[in-house]
């Protein structure tokens, strides 16, 4: 179980915010008032500063003493190819971890994001990719059960968010895309730890 598995207010209010800054659907120096969110998401003032607290430390939003808070920007090019390779460390940290425990259940929750991600590719619905893109990724993080390790990668994550959407962009048919996650999982249930570390290792970009 998550930090945020629960069905807490603050952690559905950190967690829809996060998913939106994470796809781009709010960009960075967007404005986010306690005021909007409050109305928004129907929960009191006091719930919406405890969550953009969370993303401020995760480095997602920068708070301003009475002036409401903004999405924060990226980090500059050369701290973004310093990032890649330590999400890459703690994607297959995880891997290792959970690799000879993985069942059923866990390969059925990876079909149904994978069925998402299809119809997104389909489509071409970038924000909806990558919505499916980070699920995929973040449930491996899940399934290792150490919360701080999916604080650390979703603050990787956040800091390279605009990289990780125009990576997948480059790719000439979207459809890829599901086909490259696709077998990832395969290679999660081949049992093969060393050919599945190596094709996660391939894919992080």
């Amino acid at each position: 179980m998550t930090a945020e598995a629960e069905d807490h207010p603050e952690s559905m209010v950190s967690r829809t915010l996060r998913e939106e800054i994470l796809t781009g659907r709010l960009e960075a120096g967007s404005r986010l008032t306690e005021a909007g969110l409050s109305s928004r998401f129907g929960v009191g003032r006091g719930l919406v500063r405890e969550a953009v607290q969370k993303l401020s430390s995760q480095g997602l939003v920068i708070s301003r003493p009475n002036r409401g808070a903004v999405v924060a920007p990226e980090a500059p090019r050369e701290i973004r190819n310093l990032i890649i390779p330590i999400r890459r460390t703690v994607e297959v940290y995880a891997l290792r971890l959970v690799f000879d425990e993985l069942t059923e259940a866990d390969f059925a929750a990876w079909n149904v994001i994978l069925a998402r991600m299809l119809d997104a590719c389909a489509r071409r619905d970038y924000h909806a990719i990558a919505e499916a893109d980070l699920a995929f990724h973040r449930r491996l993080l899940e399934r290792a059960g150490q919360p701080d390790l999916i604080v650390i990668w979703e603050t990787l994550v956040g800091r390279i968010r605009s990289h990780f959407r125009k990576t997948q962009k480059l790719s000439a048919d979207a459809m890829e895309i599901y086909e490259e996650h696709r077998a990832l999982a395969e290679s999660f249930r081949g049992r093969d730890l060393a050919a599945a570390v190596r094709l996660l290792k391939e894919k992080i970009t």
